[in-house]
């Protein structure tokens, strides 16, 4: 008996030194389609929101691209700014995780479009947000739909899921001929149809009423917003559909 557990204690160690390492696909999940975003080793691919480079603020560490806030300027980091893909991308699944810092406030923004930086200077301009949130020290985590987990300001879940500061949070996000799912750590939480009535009609009752085509787009950019607080991301992939 005493063998036995030796045996099955040496196995369970085993598994455990094999597990899948952080920013990698499996060789299922490449016969399956998916493509790596970050790679754990550079952030090529990246860049700033309406440019060609990207701030130096957004850095690698503990195999994840972190926003590191210890300059700020004013809500935003100093060298910092939203950390766009090079990427357009229309029917999709884009999976990330994410945890947030004490106080923090970040979010993934997708559909954001380029065509002008005037009129549009902020992905959120354009694109709808997953919002990444501590609920329990940001303010926003007292407002209705503003919660880690919601698409910012247009729709809740119920009952929430999210991990605290400090854990990581698996988020998947697919989009198909304008229909969206929103996944939170292994849970589908919040579905939509771009363009439908009942859409429409959320859009008309938030923040964004007034922006002409907000939510609009089926496909654009992906993008990691920097709302000044430090936010961490890896394992990012994508499978186009």
């Amino acid at each position: 008996m005493k063998n036995l557990f030796v045996i099955i204690t040496l196995v369970c160690a085993s598994l455990s030194t094999i597990a899948q390492k952080p920013n990698t696909l499996t060789s299922q999940e490449k016969k399956q389609g998916w493509k790596l975003l970050f790679g754990g080793k550079t952030l090529n691919g990246w860049r700033n929101f309406n440019k060609k480079d990207l701030g130096p603020a957004w850095k690698i560490s503990d195999n994840a691209i972190m926003l590191d806030n210890s300059e700020m300027d004013g809500w935003n980091t100093k060298g910092g700014g939203e950390l766009t893909t090079d990427g357009i991308y229309e029917n999709f699944i884009l999976a990330c995780d994410w945890k947030i810092s004490e106080g923090g406030n970040s979010g993934i923004i997708f559909n954001a479009q380029e065509d002008d930086a005037t009129k549009h200077p902020y992905s959120w301009f354009t694109g709808p947000e997953f919002q990444v949130l501590d609920n329990d020290g940001h303010a926003d985590g007292k407002i209705d739909k503003h919660r880690a987990g919601n698409l910012y300001d247009l729709i809740k879940y119920e009952p929430e899921n999210v991990k605290p500061v400090g854990e990581w949070n698996k988020v998947m996000i697919e989009q198909k001929n304008g229909h969206v799912k929103l996944y939170m750590n292994g849970r589908m939480v919040i579905e939509y149809t771009i363009g439908s009535e009942e859409y429409k009609k959320l859009v008309a009752a938030s923040k964004f009423k007034g922006m002409e085509n907000w939510g609009t787009y089926t496909k654009g950019h992906i993008v990691f917003q920097d709302h000044g607080n430090k936010v961490w991301f890896r394992n990012i992939k994508i499978k186009e559909l």
